[in-house]
C-alpha cells in the first residue's frame, strides 16, 4: 500500500508566510512561519503537494448578480463584467481569474469574481504548487460573519454569506489594534455592496490576532454585533477548488527567445557562407583591382570621415533638445491623450527626464485609474514605455496612483 502523500499549505501569516501541513485526511497543523512576505524566500518547504494561498492584496474582489443559473457561463460573465470595470488580465500570464458562488434565488445567481494580479519576481516559491487559492477561502466560518485579520502587517477583511465569501479588501491599515480607519473602510465597502443590489449586514464580527491584549479595537460596537477575539483558525482545504493558475510566461519567452536567436544566428552564418562563395567564385579575377580603388577611395574619403564622425557626436548631444521623442512636453501631450474622457482622473505632477517618467494622480474611481493604465501600455503614442502601474490606494478624495515609465532610447 503505498504512503499517502503529505499536503502542504502556503498561507499569507501576520509578519511572513506561514507553511502548515497534514497527511492524508488529519487537520493542518503549523510547521514554521517565516517573517518574510516574498515566497521566494521560504525554506525547507516538505516534500508533498504544494497549495498556494495568495494574499489579499494580491487580488481583486468583484461581488456581482447574474440572471443564470448556467455556471458554465459564470467566467465569461464575469470576464465581461470586468472589462466593464478597466480590467482585463494578460492571457499569456495563465489563468488569472476564476468565479465562486455565493447563493441562487430563482435564475438570479450571486457570484465572487476573483481577479489575481500577474506575480511578479519572488511572489512565487521556487518549487512550483500544484493549486493556488485565496487566503479568504482557508478559513471555515459560519453564517453571515465579518472576519477580519493580518496579512504581512496589514489588515484585511473579508465578508461572508452563510460561510462563503462575498468581499474581501487588504487595508492601508497597519495598527497594532483595529482602528477606525479600519473601521471606515469596511463601512465603505458594505455601502459599495449595497449599491450592487448586494446586501449584507454581519450578524457577528470575528477578529483574528497573535496579539496578547486581545482587544477588539474600534471594532466593538461598530456594527451592531459581538465580536469574537481569538487566534485564527488552522486552514483547510476550500471546496470547491480554485481554477486559478499563473504561468511563469518570462522563463518561457526567455526559452523561446533563445532558440529564436540561435536558429536566425544559424541562419545568418548559412547565408553568408553562401554568399561568399558566390561572391569569390564569380569575382575572383576583378579583386585585385577593386581592392586598389576601394583603397585610393577610403583614403580620399577618410577626411570627410572623421568630419562626419564629429558631426554624428555632437549632434547626439542636441538629440534631447531636438527629438520629439525625447520632448516633455510632447510625452506628456501624449500622455494626456491617454486620459479616459469623461472621467474624474487628472495628473497631479508629471515629472519627466531623460531616464524616467513619473505620473501621479487621482480619480474618483478606480476604473477611471484601470482605463488610465490600460491606455497607457496600449496607446501607439507611447511605444517603447515600459510602464509600472500599480494598483491605485484609496485616499480621502478618491484613488490615488503613480505610475513609472523609462523613456525610450535611441
Amino acid at each position: 500500500m503505498s504512503k499517502p502523500t503529505d499536503q502542504i499549505l502556503l498561507v499569507p501569516g501576520e509578519t511572513g508566510w506561514e507553511i502548515w501541513t497534514s497527511q492524508a485526511e488529519a487537520a493542518f497543523t503549523l510547521h514554521s512561519a517565516s517573517s518574510s512576505s516574498r515566497a521566494s524566500e521560504l525554506i525547507g518547504i516538505p516534500s508533498g503537494d504544494i497549495l498556494m494561498f495568495f494574499p489579499v492584496k494580491a487580488i481583486t474582489a468583484i461581488p456581482m448578480k447574474v440572471t443564470s443559473e448556467d455556471d458554465s457561463l459564470f467566467p465569461e460573465l464575469a470576464v465581461m463584467h470586468a472589462e466593464r470595470l478597466g480590467m482585463r488580465p494578460d492571457p499569456m500570464a495563465g489563468q488569472l481569474t476564476d468565479t465562486f458562488v455565493i447563493a441562487r434565488q430563482g435564475d438570479t445567481t450571486a457570484l465572487l469574481s476573483v481577479h489575481l494580479r500577474p506575480p511578479v519576481e519572488g511572489d512565487l516559491p521556487l518549487r512550483g504548487p500544484k493549486e493556488f487559492d485565496i487566503s479568504a477561502r482557508a478559513f471555515p466560518v459560519q453564517g453571515d460573519c465579518l472576519a477580519v485579520w493580518k496579512e504581512f502587517g496589514r489588515w484585511v477583511f473579508c465578508l461572508f454569506h452563510q460561510g462563503k465569501p462575498v468581499y474581501c479588501q487588504a487595508t492601508s491599515t497597519s495598527a497594532a489594534a483595529p482602528d477606525e480607519s479600519l473601521v471606515r473602510e469596511i463601512r465603505l465597502a458594505i455601502i459599495q455592496l449595497s449599491l450592487q443590489d448586494i446586501d449584507l449586514t454581519p450578524t457577528h464580527v470575528v477578529l483574528w490576532t497573535q496579539a496578547e491584549n486581545h482587544s477588539p479595537g474600534a471594532l466593538a460596537g461598530a456594527f451592531n454585533a459581538p465580536v469574537e477575539v481569538s487566534p485564527r483558525p488552522a486552514p483547510v482545504l476550500p471546496e470547491p477548488r480554485s481554477k486559478l493558475l499563473p504561468a511563469d510566461v518570462r522563463a518561457a519567452r526567455r526559452v523561446a527567445l533563445r532558440r529564436r536567436n540561435i536558429i536566425l544566428s544559424a541562419a545568418a552564418v548559412a547565408i553568408a557562407y553562401l554568399g561568399l562563395i558566390g561572391y569569390f567564385g564569380y569575382s575572383l579575377w576583378k579583386v585585385n583591382t577593386d581592392t586598389a580603388l576601394l583603397r585610393k577611395k577610403a583614403q580620399a574619403a577618410a577626411p570627410d570621415a572623421v568630419s562626419y564622425k564629429a558631426h554624428l557626436a555632437k549632434w547626439d548631444e542636441l538629440r534631447h533638445a531636438v527629438d520629439l521623442n525625447q520632448s516633455p512636453v510632447d510625452i506628456l501631450f501624449r500622455i494626456s491623450r491617454c486620459i479616459p474622457p469623461n472621467s474624474s482622473l487628472r495628473l497631479k505632477t508629471a515629472e519627466i527626464t531623460a531616464s524616467e517618467i513619473t505620473l501621479t494622480g487621482e480619480a474618483q474611481q478606480p476604473a477611471a485609474v484601470n482605463q488610465f493604465s490600460l491606455a497607457l501600455t496600449k496607446s501607439n503614442d507611447l511605444v517603447g514605455l515600459v510602464w509600472q502601474t500599480p494598483a491605485p490606494s484609496q485616499s480621502t478624495r478618491g484613488w490615488e496612483f503613480v505610475f513609472n515609465a523609462a523613456p525610450p532610447k535611441n
